[in-house]
């Protein structure tokens, strides 16, 4: 008895012309969004630092008087270069006398002393070159049971915090905000209710900036458009039936 061809399901219908173009118009969108994002940002910073110190610079020091034109990126290079003789003078014995009268002096001014200490400290964090970063990345239940965050473990807490929580090993941890992570909550949490990541910390920072757009281990649209798909293993082709099989099922 004859076998019936098999049918083939019918397959998806093909994208027409004004979807192929919505999709590569997508995929380029993304490529090209960030990299004009970070030039215009580089070119406006630059362009506002040039704005602040060439004015600042003695007229026979001008590029616009020497050279005849201003040139863009000279009040970042000025910028960079008397802040690193300034670091440079601070680390001597002068220059931290300097300093330390300069900082007495606005310890006697009521609000301004408050402004220079806040900045001061923002700007340690930020710039200091020592160790005292997050130690990872971790999950916490919160807001409540069920529903998770992700936070940074920054030290093991101690002291009177410690002490009157009651717990044995307590953590500090900071829970940033979505998609600002320099603002958060300073959370004490039971070493026991911390769930540790694998994740780095930039990976986890990119998770929360990205609101959960951009996850570890996920391939970014240029690379998954790049990759090479993976080889299909050869089909095992059926051995034939032998003829006499064949005539009996006839």
């Amino acid at each position: 008895m004859a076998r019936r061809p098999l049918r083939r399901p019918p397959g998806p219908p093909k994208a027409t012309l004004f979807q192929r173009l919505r999709r590569d118009f997508l995929t380029g969108l993304v490529v090209v969004l960030p990299m004009f994002l970070t030039v215009y940002l580089v070119w406006v910073t630059i362009g506002f630092v040039d704005a602040k110190v060439v004015p600042l610079i003695p007229n026979r020091y001008n590029p616009e008087n020497v050279f005849g034109r201003n040139i863009f990126g000279f009040g970042l290079v000025v910028f960079i270069a008397f802040t690193t003789i300034i670091g440079a003078l601070t680390k001597g014995l002068m220059g931290r006398q300097i300093l330390g009268f300069g900082e007495r002096m606005v310890e006697r001014m009521p609000i301004v002393r408050s402004i220079y200490n806040g900045l001061k400290q923002i700007a340690e964090t930020i710039f200091s070159q020592s160790n005292n970063s997050f130690q990872k990345a971790c999950m916490i239940e919160y807001p409540r049971k069920g529903l998770y965050a992700v936070g940074f473990i920054s030290t093991e807490t101690g002291g009177e915090v410690k002490m009157k929580s009651g717990q044995d090993a307590l953590v500090s941890v900071f829970l940033p905000t979505t998609p600002n992570p320099t603002s958060g909550f300073l959370l004490f949490v039971p070493r026991a209710d911390v769930i540790e990541l694998d994740m780095s910390i930039e990976e986890a920072a990119k998770l929360v900036i990205s609101a959960g757009l951009v996850e570890p281990g996920r391939l970014d649209p240029q690379t998954a458009a790049t990759a090479v798909p993976a080889s299909r293993p050869p089909r095992r082709r059926k051995a034939p039936r032998p003829a006499g099989a064949a005539r009996q099922s006839g």
